[in-house]
């Protein structure tokens, strides 16, 4: 005997149940069957320092939704998990352990730094894991894998010493993003640049034969320290005659040369550009041009060095005010200006980055990318949304060397080592024990780390075993399709693309689906500080995390911005509470053995018109969400999944068959349990890869012997079932009672009171059939009578409803006080009126618009909104009262 569902579905208990069966069981392990389609994910893995916050919550469950699918439609599927070892974000968390203990890591050296970082990872790293297994993740856990494991490190070896040798990774000066408080170089792409409210100083630079000067302007004027030109347009016709001549530059005793330079424009300010190559990229290239000498005046903690004579020690900051009053003291300030400008951020940190010279460790990308770029052209990697491809071939096209090592200890250490005797680098894939020129054993590694996104970038083909050649890598890379954000198309994605087609000379995946951020209500980026961040571990905590899933496959739309809004959730927490009573209904009709009812359903065309409705659209509901998943249309496969199990099968189907079920005909009794079993089973399946607890949960307790739901088959499209006539029949049904259940609501009928109904109906097929369904229809809208024809008068006092060419009338005399609802309904517009002049006055002042925030000032709007339909349904019932007077 099968459990009998609880009368509420209590979603706690449910979940631990399963997601614990389902381990137990092997359920997510991988197929690797020969012969069968191949589906293969590798999820974006998250920082090892992470918690699970909405944007993860998003990203795995349109992932899993994937990847149940494809299981369930029989492809070999493997889901591989895994974590990032996050080289910054990770080694400042435990530095700050150490700053706790009164330490820093350079007390204890890098050895024993290791150490604690690999201790603080064994025991907090695997949070966000635990976290995403919850959230009903179907990976195959056993192959979890770590960018830092054994395996892992194996194969950035590999493609560094590969890509050396191949001269695609050199070391070399070069001007870079620098963090003064990670101590560290940092990618383009991981400087975030933020509008921030500025000023642009204006300063005279005097020639330095007293002839007078020129004016330049920057933002930062502590850099002007280390300015070692002024440059302008060779065909500047107003500086033409200051060839040779000198600038004195000002807080110094330096003489610098004027240059002439085509990236100077002309009509930008004065035309004249200060230079200076140690701390601005622009100004870095001018200085190769022309040789000039790279003075650096700042240290890597983003203090004045000795460069910067009496300046020296002062924080940069502080430098700048400095600067500016001694600047103004001596007459060379000309005018400050308020000025918005862009200003670069260290991603993880916020710190306001310093452009400098350093030698550094670069990967020359253009050679990768290009072979990136042809792989999207011809459509071997196609991505989704489409109006991502402009972007990414912007980007590609204008794309600059990748600064591939980090100042810090924590992540792979650059394979290169330095001959103390010679001279002679070495890179290597296993440790040198000597040098190969002369000889020496006095070998000194290089102390820089990779980047962390060197190692992911191998992500698709190193979690499959690379280098070497193994089974996994054979039969599922490429991957099929790689879920991820938009914001890192270019860290990641990107990369990604070239070291797959490089290495592997195979596009690392053949679909690319970078969804939206999620974001409050109102549109607006989460935040603690702003207070509107939605934890979704305490939202599965509140309704469960099927409906967390529903809600956020139901608002993943191509290339939408996602408004998360926890009153969605709880309503989508109703929806599966709808499912799980509408099974509660079937279970207490489709006993225990009966399985064998579901025969009745073989032959469609033999069943009554309410079953071969409600099989045709189970079929097309099965051919729309098939389509929906195939083309990671997510919202759409939620929207018809929702539409079709509430209002058709639940509020339809399942009242239409009521009688039926309790027939004494047991033919007619057992065609409506078959039929709804059957249907009910292909709902469970068709929604289980978005709400696999639920699902489960009631498949365990059907009759019949049965594995576990998410191993069963999907549904297939039973082209038998589609029946559009059928359909046309039911849904002429559905639109009369609609209509009469309507009138009966607006006016406010008691259910308890028996109406009469008139359907003036405009060809005689439609009277035969609808006087064939006549007690059905008045049945379903508790009426004493119901006349259908072709031909008559409106009745006296009776409300119009018209559905199609069909006219609907019911009869509303001495049902309906006309004289006390119009009085009501009065009293209602002067109140809504009321509200509506409050809050258009609040939209017509100036003042309001300013000043309120914009949540504040969208909120009132969307009142005026709801205010003025309200009117409009006002203005509409008292319409109905006075054609009943």
């Amino acid at each position: 005997m099968n459990d009998i569902l609880s009368k509420g579905y209590e979603f706690a208990g449910v979940e631990e149940k399963w997601l614990q069966r389902w381990t137990e069981e092997k359920c997510f392990q991988a197929t690797m069957v020969e012969g069968r389609p191949s589906f293969s994910i590798v999820i974006p893995p998250p920082n090892v320092t992470g918690v699970l916050h909405v944007g993860h919550a998003l990203n795995n469950t349109m992932q899993d939704v994937l990847v149940r699918y494809h299981r369930m439609c029989g492809d070999n599927t493997v889901w591989v998990p895994g974590t990032d070892h996050a080289g910054i974000a990770t080694q400042n968390v435990v530095e700050r352990q150490l700053a706790a203990e009164g330490l820093s890591r350079h007390d204890i050296g890098r050895e024993e730094f290791i150490k604690k970082v690999w201790a603080w990872r064994a025991e907090k790293g695997g949070t966000i894991i635990r976290q995403l297994k919850r959230l009903g993740a179907s990976c195959d856990w056993d192959r979890e894998r770590f960018t830092m494991d054994e395996g892992l490190s194996t194969a950035v070896r590999e493609v560094f010493v590969r890509l050396y040798h191949e001269g695609l990774i050199y070391k070399g000066d070069y001007i870079v993003n620098w963090c003064p408080r990670c101590q560290t170089a940092l990618a383009d792409d991981e400087v975030e640049h933020e509008e921030k409210k500025g000023k642009l100083y204006h300063l005279r630079y005097p020639f330095a034969d007293g002839s007078g000067h020129v004016v330049v302007a920057t933002t930062r004027p502590e850099t002007m320290l280390g300015d070692t030109a002024v440059a302008v347009h060779p065909d500047d016709e107003r500086y033409a005659h200051l060839a040779g001549v000198g600038i004195k530059l000002p807080l110094s005793d330096r003489i610098i040369p004027i240059v002439f330079d085509h990236h100077v424009q002309k009509d930008f300010g004065t035309g004249a550009l200060k230079v200076t190559p140690a701390h601005d990229r622009d100004d870095y290239e001018i200085g190769r041009r022309h040789d000039l000498k790279i003075l650096k005046v700042m240290d890597s903690s983003g203090h004045m060095n000795e460069n910067a004579g009496i300046y020296a020690g002062l924080d940069r900051f502080a430098c700048r005010k400095k600067i500016v009053e001694d600047l103004e003291a001596q007459g060379i300030l000309d005018r400050i200006e308020e000025h918005d400008h862009a200003v670069g951020q260290c991603y993880r940190c916020q710190t306001v980055v310093e452009a400098t010279t350093s030698l550094q460790w670069f990967v020359s990308v253009k050679p990768l990318a290009a072979k990136a770029v042809d792989a999207v052209r011809d459509g071997r990697i196609n991505i989704y949304p489409k109006t991502w491809y402009n972007t990414f071939y912007n980007w590609m096209d204008n794309i600059r060397d990748w600064c591939i090592s980090r100042q810090i200890w924590w992540g792979h250490r650059v394979p290169a080592w330095t001959c103390q005797e010679c001279g002679e680098m070495i890179v290597a894939s296993v440790d040198p024990t000597s040098c190969s020129k002369c000889g020496s054993t006095e070998l000194l590694q290089e102390t820089d780390v990779l980047d962390t996104w060197f190692s992911s970038a191998l992500w698709p083909f190193s979690t499959l075993g690379w280098p070497e050649q193994t089974k996994e890598l054979a039969m599922f890379y490429p991957t099929s399709v790689l879920i991820t954000s938009f914001d890192i198309l270019f860290f990641w994605v990107a990369r990604m693309m070239m070291m797959g087609l490089h290495f592997k000379d195979e596009v690392p995946f053949r679909d690319v689906y970078l969804h939206a951020l999620v974001r409050d209500k109102h549109g607006k980026k989460m935040s603690k500080s702003t207070g509107n961040v939605i934890d979704p571990l305490e939202v599965i905590d509140k309704y469960g995390t099927d409906a967390l899933r529903f809600t956020l496959t139901a608002f993943a739309a191509q290339g939408r911005e996602i408004k998360l809004d926890e009153e969605r959730i709880e309503g989508y927490r109703f929806f599966i509470n709808k499912i799980w009573n509408a099974a509660r209904f079937a279970q207490m009709h489709v006993g225990e053995g009966e399985e064998s009812v579901k025969a009745w359903a073989g032959n469609a065309a033999d069943l009554s018109l309410v079953h071969q409705w409600i099989l045709s659209r189970t079929a097309a509901a099965t051919a729309e969400v098939r389509a929906a998943l195939d083309g990671y249309r997510f919202n759409d496969a939620a929207s018809a999944l929702y539409q079709f199990v509430w209002h058709e099968f639940c509020d339809w189907y399942l009242e239409w068959i009521k009688p039926d079920l309790f027939s004494k005909d047991l033919i007619v009794r057992d065609q409506a349990r078959g039929v709804l079993l059957l249907v009910l089973e292909t709902i469970l399946k068709l929604i289980h890869p978005i709400t696999p607890f639920v699902t489960e949960e009631i498949w365990s307790v059907l009759p019949g012997e049965r594995k576990t739901l998410m191993v069963s088959a999907y549904p297939e499209v039973n082209e038998s079932w589609l029946n559009s006539e059928a359909e046309g029949q039911v849904e002429m049904l559905m639109g009369i009672i609609t209509g009469i259940r309507n009138i009966r609501a607006e006016a406010d009928v008691h259910p308890s009171v028996k109406i009469e109904a008139f359907v003036l109906c405009s060809t005689p097929g439609q009277i035969t059939f609808l006087q064939s369904f006549a007690a059905t229809i008045a049945d379903m809208t508790r009426l004493s009578s119901l006349v259908v024809s072709g031909e008559g008068e409106k009745p006296a006092d009776a409300a119009t409803y018209l559905y199609k060419d069909m006219e609907i009338y019911v009869p509303l005399k001495g049902l309906v006080d006309v004289e006390k609802e119009t009085a009501k309904l009065a009293k209602e517009r002067q109140k809504v009126e009321a509200k509506l002049a409050q809050i258009n006055a609040k939209l017509v002042s100036e003042k309001f618009l300013t000043n309120a925030p914009a949540d504040v000032v969208m909120k009132e709007r969307e009142k005026k909104e709801e205010l003025d339909a309200t009117l409009v349904k006002i203005s509409e019932a008292e319409q109905r009262l006075q054609d009943l007077g």
